[in-house]
Order: structure tokens, then C-alpha cells, then sequence
């Protein structure tokens, strides 16, 4: 038996990388909504005690209003959409009042490597866990982003911006929509208090809910600092509460790894599948159940590119696009590394990290073969059919979205299929290669192949130049936008008549977007 640090291993590689994940599910609506009052808190993080966290309140928010509220996700939770719009809700989650029987909120403390450097302690800078309620959905954490200076804010104001909280209510609901495990939001709320960034710039808080927000960075902070009665302490939380079959292991803590391990894999297979960017993989962002978590510099693609960076504050391009499934791996090393004291055996902890290298080839052929048409696509099919696909779009930075919606549409024969092969200069590239996909259909029933088609290839995405115009129409004090933008990405596969013009090309003063870690 080894025991010590863990050796690393070749990451995996995706398919398209040398040439240019548990859902957040919900029950069904609860047939009668409950009110705010009569939810059960057993806040069971809250348990853990006080050093996995500070007891504090929120900084209340001057004179706030209402921006957005998520009426769907109320209805999910069992709670009253009537009581999410009232008065009282409002002073809820601006951070001005107690939920009524929620108990302390508290700022939770974690550590992390950010840009695979070592960053020490982070922990919550501007968020504040209210508590974890028993909702129609399960067990549920809400906590405040952006209500006020904690004492993780590291010199910060721990305030959030009307700019990054409208992107980040509208991107985590536009990844559930699209099947893709992520944190949600359920309300957000607005001031017109100023908040100094690169400009002045307004305040806002946005609501999120998740069954847990524990991530990759807590566990790193207590083994880091030689914690190690703590760092038992949590893993047998996560254990108990969120993994409970891993108790049964021989070797628990190496099965938490293995299945923290899978879940990341399913995760990435399905951002690389649907081309969304996250844009700042740092550990102390990487989930603990598999969830998108900490929407910032977040970007879907436009132009197929690879090699695409989102974020302009990646100097060095380490979360490219390409990159995401690598930095992945590491980041689960990072966190097989602060679980050692309690693994104890490196070659445990390797076979546990190894189910990531397993699980992602797989899932991500399958994801993309169900976008082709092909959900049983075999290796042998992706080298011949997908790689070739992926080069060309490539080349060519064929619009991503646009081009798969189209394919479904425009199958060989069909009347749309001069529409998919006008994404293409090299027109007769594409010919070429649709014969080989038309091959593979021989014998589908098209017309079924084309509706499954459609509902893995979304008509709607949260690009980059949509989310700027419902900011800037917010920031006019016009927030119908955003709620007319939430209502289409909500149901993304759907036509919605009436709204073309949001599943069109991006205009050409999208490419001078520039989104950064402050956004």
C-alpha cells in the first residue's frame, strides 16, 4: 500500500482538442403552495459548527425593487409565487429582514487554487447561506450573493452588480433548461446604491438555490491547514446527507472521490455537448454534487472555436474551452489531495480518480451522437463522422447553436437542408461529409430522428450579446427583457413564435464583448 501525494496521470482528450454530469431535479409541483412561514429549516450545514463557518447578517440594501422573479422555480420548491412577490419577500431577499423561521445566515470559510495556483483562504466574500429548508423538491440551501462585506471578503465590498447578477440568474435557468445540473435562481432584487467596479455601477442581489453549495475548496482548506478531525467531519456530512451509499464502502472516502469523480465527468461532457464556457475553473468553483456553480465570465459559444477563451482575464487561455475536461481532472486531484489524510492509500485514491477517465469519452460521444441523430454512436463512428465535423466547424467557426438546430431540420432530402449547407463556405466539405452522417440514418425514421433531434439541439442559448442587451435595458430601469429572455430560455427547444430574432447570428459588436472575473 502507497500512501502520500498522488501521482498524476495524462489527462483525458477530447475529440476535437488537437486539431485547430448529479442533476439539480425537481418533483412535481406541489399541488398546494406553502407559505414562506411554514417551511421547515432544518439547516443542517449549520450543525457542522463554527468552524466551517461566521453567524452574521446580511448588509441591508437601500431602498431595493424587485428585478426578476422566478415563479417557475417557486412553483417547483412548494412555495407561493403570490408570497415571492410581496413586500415582505422583497425584505427577504434583499437582505433588509429574517426569512421567517430560517435561523442565523452564515458566510461559510473555504480555500482553493485559482489559475492552478494555490490562493489560500477564500471562502464566502459576498454570499450568505440562509439556510436549508425542506421544499416539495427536497431538501434545499438559498443563500444571498452579493449581500455584503463578510469576514472572506479579502478587502472586498462583497457586493454583487446588477451586470454579473442578471447574467448569473439567467445562465444557471438557462443550463437546467437544458438539462445540465446546475445551482438555480429564484429571485433577483436591485438598488440603485452604487457599487465601484471598473465604473460605478449599481447594486443587486440574486437568490440561488441548491441542495448544497459545498465545494471542492472546503475540503482543500482543512486538509491544507492539517485539520484533519474537520476534514473528517465534512466528508462525513457529504457522506451522509448527499452520498450515503459511499458509507457502505470499504474504503468511504475513496468511493466519495470516485463518485464526485463521476459526476464531474457527466458534468463536462454535457458543457463541451451544448458549447457552454465556464471561464474561471478555479477548485473553490468546482461543486461537491456535480452542480455549474459561480457564474461569471461564462460564455456559449458562437463561432465553433476550440480554443475559445471567455474570460479576458485568462492571460494564459488555461480555461479555454478545449481545456475545460482537463482542468477538470485536475481539479479532482486537487481535491483527492485534500482527502488523502482520510484515504490514506494512493492507489485507492488514483482507482477513484480514475472513474472520471472512464466515464467523460463515453458520455460525451453520447451527448454528441444524440445532437447527430446517433445516440448509440460508436467510437469507430466518431472517428469517421463527428472528428471530421468538428475540424470543418472549426475551420470555418460555423455557428455552433445554429448549425445543430439546423441539422435536425435539414437532414439530407429534406426541404431545410440547403440551410444547414449555407453555414458553410467549403460548401462541397460539408456535402462530403453529410453523405456519411446520411449513411448512418439509412434505415431511422427520419421524422422521429428529427424530432429527437430537436429536443437535444436547442433553438434558444443565453449568448453573450442577449444577456447585454436585457442589461443595458435594465440598467434603464426596463426589466421586461430579462423576463421576456427567462421565459424563451426556460423552454429552449421550442419555436416561440414572435422570437426569431433571439435564435439569430450574433451581431458583429458581439465579438468586442469583453467579460471578465469581475463580471
Amino acid at each position: 500500500m502507497r500512501r502520500g501525494t498522488i501521482a498524476r496521470v495524462p489527462p483525458p482528450r477530447t475529440p476535437w482538442a488537437d486539431n485547430t454530469g448529479m442533476a439539480f431535479t425537481t418533483s412535481s409541483p406541489s399541488p398546494a403552495s406553502i407559505s414562506a412561514a411554514a417551511l421547515h429549516w432544518p439547516n443542517r450545514f449549520h450543525t457542522l459548527g463554527p468552524a466551517f463557518f461566521t453567524e452574521l447578517p446580511a448588509r441591508p440594501l437601500p431602498e431595493p425593487y424587485w428585478v426578476a422573479r422566478n415563479d417557475a422555480l417557486a412553483r417547483e420548491l412548494g412555495l407561493d409565487p403570490a408570497w415571492l412577490a410581496s413586500d415582505e419577500a422583497l425584505a427577504v431577499f434583499a437582505g433588509n429582514a429574517p426569512w421567517p423561521g430560517s435561523g442565523p445566515s452564515v458566510a461559510t470559510v473555504y480555500s482553493g487554487h485559482q489559475f492552478g495556483v494555490w490562493a489560500g483562504q477564500l471562502g464566502d466574500g459576498r454570499a450568505l447561506l440562509l439556510g436549508e429548508a425542506e421544499t416539495a423538491a427536497g431538501p434545499m440551501e438559498f443563500q444571498l450573493k452579493g449581500s455584503g462585506p463578510t469576514p472572506y471578503s479579502r478587502m472586498g465590498d462583497g457586493r454583487a452588480v446588477l451586470r454579473s447578477s442578471i447574467r448569473e440568474y439567467l445562465a444557471s435557468e438557462a443550463l437546467h433548461a437544458l438539462g445540465i445540473p446546475t445551482t438555480r435562481a429564484l429571485c433577483l432584487t436591485g438598488s440603485n446604491s452604487p457599487v465601484r467596479r471598473e465604473e460605478i455601477e449599481t447594486a443587486a442581489v440574486v437568490t440561488r438555490v441548491a441542495p448544497s453549495f459545498i465545494r471542492f475548496g472546503h475540503f482543500e482548506h482543512f486538509s491544507h491547514h492539517g485539520l484533519h478531525a474537520e476534514l473528517r467531519q465534512l466528508a462525513d456530512f457529504v457522506i451522509a446527507h448527499h452520498y450515503p451509499a459511499c458509507a457502505q464502502a470499504e474504503r468511504p472516502y475513496a468511493a466519495l472521490l470516485g463518485e464526485v469523480a463521476e459526476r464531474t465527468a457527466r458534468l463536462l461532457a454535457q458543457w463541451q455537448a451544448a458549447g457552454f464556457c465556464h471561464g474561471v475553473m478555479n477548485t473553490d468553483n468546482m461543486s461537491i454534487l456535480g452542480l455549474t456553480i459561480d457564474y461569471g465570465p461564462y460564455q456559449f459559444l458562437d463561432g465553433f472555436d476550440p480554443r475559445h477563451i471567455c474570460n479576458h482575464s485568462d492571460s494564459q487561455g488555461r480555461y479555454a474551452y478545449h481545456q475545460q475536461p482537463n482542468v477538470a481532472l485536475w481539479n479532482l486531484y486537487a481535491l483527492g489531495q485534500a482527502l488523502m489524510p482520510l484515504i490514506e492509500d494512493s492507489d485507492a485514491a488514483l482507482a477513484a480518480l480514475e472513474r472520471y477517465r472512464a466515464v467523460f469519452p463515453g458520455a460525451l460521444r453520447r451527448a454528441m451522437g444524440a445532437k447527430l441523430g446517433l445516440p448509440d454512436l460508436s467510437e469507430d463512428q466518431e472517428q469517421r463522422v463527428l472528428n471530421p465535423l468538428l475540424q470543418l466547424m472549426a475551420h470555418e467557426r460555423t455557428d455552433y447553436p445554429i448549425f445543430w438546430r439546423r441539422l435536425g431540420d435539414g437532414l439530407p432530402g429534406t426541404d431545410g437542408h440547403a440551410q444547414v449547407v449555407d453555414l458553410f463556405v467549403d460548401w462541397q466539405a460539408f456535402e462530403d461529409w453529410s453523405r456519411s452522417h446520411a449513411e448512418l440514418l439509412a434505415g431511422h425514421d427520419l421524422d422521429a430522428t428529427r424530432t429527437a433531434m430537436r429536443r437535444v439541439n436547442p433553438k434558444f442559448v443565453l449568448r453573450n450579446h442577449l444577456a447585454e442587451e436585457a442589461i443595458e435595458a435594465a440598467r434603464g430601469g426596463d426589466f421586461a427583457p430579462v423576463q421576456t429572455l427567462l421565459t424563451v430560455l426556460q423552454t429552449p427547444y421550442d419555436d416561440h413564435p414572435g422570437q426569431d430574432r433571439l435564435a439569430g447570428f450574433p451581431p458583429d459588436w458581439a465579438s468586442s464583448i469583453l467579460i471578465s472575473c469581475s463580471s
